[in-house]
């Protein structure tokens, strides 16, 4: 039969989390699952719920907020078995042996380090998914925020979030969404470990398939099974310095790891302007002039 560990970390998400677990043992019986879920100090007991509802999960509370990327790397140590998944505390199985699908697509492949699904919407419409790399002129035109306005008359934008991608059909990618990603201890290991601790939040995912197309795997995204990410659709305007900090020192981590010293400097520049613009958008949002449901990070 096969096996499986799986990652979650949580964070403040109870009833999100509930329905993962609940849709991931309902959907995927004919398969051994080893689930680990990682607390990053949630306080809104989801241990009690775990531990009550699903005493076969791995519970680990870290007593902090230990970041996205030290949490993962917690479960990670802890696994039993060689594949590996990362998995969302706001996601939701719906389909039968989801898990195997993808697994017997992982083995049947030589050359794969990572492979993904199709995630949909709570409406169930199409979630994207797929990315190209982050590039020096795709990141500009993003801390402009350029992209809210032009997506697909400006070309580098238009690539970077695939805005053309077929999600109908099984391809090879750059990058997929960490929501879903499954992956095995052998390219973990080849590639210098699962997620780079030098980030809290966000880019966790792009660096690691980074570093397994810098190894020369494949990265696959396959439309053979679909599971829902309940990801916010709102934008809360009151977060909006908070998470463009976050954005920025991650995005700024990624390039100083995979970029040149000068495309750095050139990035800090456009993070300063990003800056003034962010502030605009704060005092745009408390006027009531910028739509409530636009993402303007």
């Amino acid at each position: 039969m096969l096996q499986i560990s799986i990652i979650i970390v949580n964070y403040k998400v109870k009833d999100l989390l509930d329905k993962t677990l609940f849709s991931l043992f309902e959907f995927n019986k004919n398969i051994n699952l080893d689930v680990i879920v990682v607390d990053n100090d949630s306080n809104d007991g989801s241990e009690d719920m775990v531990h009550s509802k699903y005493p076969q999960v791995r519970y680990i509370e870290s007593g902090e907020n230990l970041g996205f990327a030290k949490a993962n790397n917690i479960a990670y140590k802890l696994a039993k078995y060689d594949h590996i998944l990362l998995l969302n505390p706001d996601t939701e199985f719906i389909e039968s042996d989801s898990l195997k699908k993808i697994i017997e697509i992982f083995d049947s492949r030589e050359n794969i380090g990572a492979i993904a699904c199709k995630l949909l919407n709570s409406d169930s419409t199409l979630q994207p998914s797929c990315r190209k790399l982050p590039t020096l002129s795709s990141q500009i035109f993003v801390l402009l925020k350029l992209h809210n306005f032009f997506p697909r008359l400006i070309l580098a934008i238009r690539k970077y979030y695939m805005l053309d991608f077929d999600y109908n059909s099984e391809k090879k990618v750059d990058q997929v969404m960490g929501a879903f990603l499954l992956t095995h201890k052998k390219v973990i290991e080849q590639v210098g470990g699962l997620l780079d601790e030098d980030y809290w939040l966000l880019f966790e995912e792009v660096d690691l398939c980074t570093r397994i197309r810098k190894h020369g795997l494949d990265i696959i995204f396959t439309p053979i099974t679909s599971i829902k990410h309940h990801k916010g659709e709102s934008f809360k305007q009151e977060k909006i310095l908070k998470n463009q900090r976050t954005f920025n020192n991650s995005l700024l981590v990624y390039f100083k790891k995979h970029k040149s010293k000068l495309r750095v400097l050139i990035l800090r520049f456009f993070m300063f302007l990003n800056w003034f613009i962010v502030r605009l958008v704060v005092l745009f949002a408390k006027l009531h002039i910028l739509p409530k449901k636009k993402k303007y990070l």
